[in-house]
């Protein structure tokens, strides 16, 4: 790790998840300051955090940003495993490799696997919890949006500003950026020279799963809640509504809560300087940061 915590690059982590399987991830900011573990939503990747691992690094914490299995640079399960028990496993074990225990932020499916997991027996590895736009109780139709658009174009795309078309359909609260180059990212240009989503199309079926058939136990762990919480919600999304941020906080009495008005269910991307302040105060306020 550098000595600069205000390196604007980032080292980057290799780690072995749950099975044996390889995971990336990037860690900004000081080894000794506070550790909080990022885990983005599912279609995304460990990028989707950069600026708020900046921020974060610049305000004395330590981010670790992770690629979750079938995503990004981290290995796709040759057996098609992205259960839940096996994302819990993946971060588990990275939480153990990191030696220490850590806030962790987790948007859509990376917060669910991180409310999970606080159920988990070495769950005091985990000190607080950041969910960003996700309760157990969700809408099904803003669900069902973002399932239809990861099972969308398994043909891919002729170019960039092709996959820039569907992006902007999906998310038209947002300025349709002029240059789509930021997307290869979440895009990889294969040998017939077409671009196609960066992730394992076996996340959409075969061994994984529909999150509505795991709201008990969602709420269950939710209820179980002792630890530092902070539900971050986008005001436009679809996907967590104020009834489902109420029954949260009924099941999560003692959760702070913040809303972002500018944005939807990608809130931590949609409105980056926002949301990465709220976080920095929420980890500020529950750990003391050199």
């Amino acid at each position: 790790m550098s000595n600069d915590a205000y390196s604007t690059e980032p080292d980057r982590l290799t780690f072995h998840g749950y099975g044996g399987l390889d995971l990336a991830g990037d860690s900004w900011g000081p080894q000794d300051g506070p550790l909080v573990v990022f885990l983005h939503g599912g279609g995304q990747n460990r990028h989707s955090w950069k600026d708020s691992g900046l921020a974060l690094a610049k305000a004395g914490l330590h981010a670790v940003l992770l690629d979750a299995r079938g995503h990004g640079d981290s290995a796709w399960a040759p057996d098609g495993d992205y259960r839940r028990e096996a994302m819990v496993g993946d971060l588990m074990g990275v939480l153990e490799q990191l030696g220490r225990p850590a806030i962790l932020v987790g948007a859509s499916m990376g917060g669910l696997t991180s409310l999970i997991a606080t159920t988990h027996p070495r769950h005091d590895l985990i000190t607080g919890l950041v969910l960003v736009d996700v309760v157990p109780r969700t809408e099904r139709a803003g669900v069902q949006r973002v399932l239809d658009f990861l099972s969308s174009s398994p043909e891919g795309f002729a170019s960039l500003e092709e996959a820039a078309d569907v992006v902007a359909a999906y998310l038209p609260h947002r300025r349709r950026p002029r240059n789509p180059e930021g997307l290869q990212r979440n895009l990889r240009r294969r040998s017939d020279g077409r671009w196609y989503w960066h992730w394992d199309p076996a996340m959409m079926s075969g061994k994984g799963e529909d999150i509505d058939l795991h709201t008990a136990a969602l709420e269950d762990a939710a209820r179980k809640l002792t630890i530092p919480v902070l539900l971050v919600r986008g005001a436009l999304s679809d996907v967590v509504s104020e009834e489902g941020v109420a029954a949260f906080r009924a099941l999560v009495p003692q959760a702070e809560y913040a809303e972002i008005n500018s944005a939807a269910h990608t809130a931590a991307s949609d409105a980056n300087d926002e949301f990465t302040d709220v976080v920095v105060d929420f980890v500020r306020a529950h750990v003391q940061v050199k």
